[in-house]
């Protein structure tokens, strides 16, 4: 999968181990970079569904973007990188259809 990042300095937060373990600790950092390179070897989305991290679809004022679970209530937080976000016929999203993401942030969302 394709994954792209909402900004700069989030790219250079997950693309540099040490930088992201300043920023988060050395627990996330690892779980993070889990994340991206469970994202990165996936053909899709749908294939998500099957390893670690629950990736979910979230709901509310986060609708529209996917969660995967690191530690405690933290985050990786990515959206489709797709226009149109590839939709199945009854309006939902079409995971198989899903090959590239983009990152948001890495958050507490219950905060």
């Amino acid at each position: 999968m394709d994954i792209d990042f909402e900004n700069r300095n989030l790219a250079d937060d997950c693309n540099d181990f040490k930088r992201l373990v300043r920023k988060h600790n050395a627990q996330r950092a690892k779980l993070v970079r889990r994340r991206l390179d469970d994202l990165r070897a996936a053909p899709n989305l749908e294939a998500m569904r099957r390893l670690p991290g629950r990736c979910h679809e979230l709901k509310g004022d986060r609708s529209g973007q996917l969660s995967l679970d690191l530690d405690g209530p933290y985050r990786l937080i990515f959206r489709p990188g797709h226009d149109p976000i590839p939709a199945k016929d009854d309006g939902g999203l079409d995971w198989a259809q899903v090959t590239a993401i983009v990152v948001l942030e890495v958050v507490d969302t219950h905060e």
